[in-house]
C-alpha cells in the first residue's frame, strides 16, 4: 500500500505565492509519474502539473510560467511551486503517483487527501 500526503495549501492573496509538497511513503518499488490536478468547485479535475520519472515535465496552458513542478526522487516527494496566483487557481489541489510497488504484478495509481488553495484579498 502506498500512501501519498500533501501539504503546503492554504489562503494567499492574488499575486502571491504557495508551494505545494506531496510525499509518498509505503510499499514503494518505483514511481513512473508524480503530478498535481486540481479541482474547483463545479468543475471538473484538471491536470495541472505532471513529472516523469525520466524528468519530463508538462504544463497546463493555464499554469505555464507561473507553476513548476519539481521532484526530489530520493525522498519521493514532489512540488509544485505556484507563482502569480490568480483568483481563479483556487482549488483543491490533489497529488497523484503512478507507483510501482514491491512484489506487485504492475503499476497503481494513488491519490493524496487534497489540499485547498484560495486565492482572494
Amino acid at each position: 500500500q502506498v500512501q501519498l500526503v500533501e501539504s503546503g495549501g492554504g489562503l494567499v492573496q492574488p499575486g502571491g505565492s504557495l508551494r505545494l509538497s506531496c510525499a509518498a511513503s509505503g510499499s514503494i518499488s518505483s514511481i513512473y509519474v508524480m503530478d498535481w490536478y486540481r479541482q474547483a468547485p463545479g468543475k471538473q479535475r484538471e491536470l495541472v502539473a505532471m513529472s516523469t520519472s525520466s524528468g519530463a515535465t508538462n504544463y497546463a496552458d493555464s499554469v505555464k510560467g507561473r507553476f513548476t513542478i519539481s521532484r526530489d526522487s530520493a525522498k519521493n516527494t514532489v512540488y509544485l511551486q505556484m507563482n502569480s496566483l490568480r483568483p481563479e487557481d483556487a482549488a483543491v489541489y490533489y497529488c497523484h503517483a503512478v507507483v510501482q510497488s514491491t512484489g506487485v504484478a504492475r503499476p497503481y495509481n494513488y491519490w493524496g487527501q487534497g489540499t485547498q488553495v484560495t486565492v482572494s484579498s
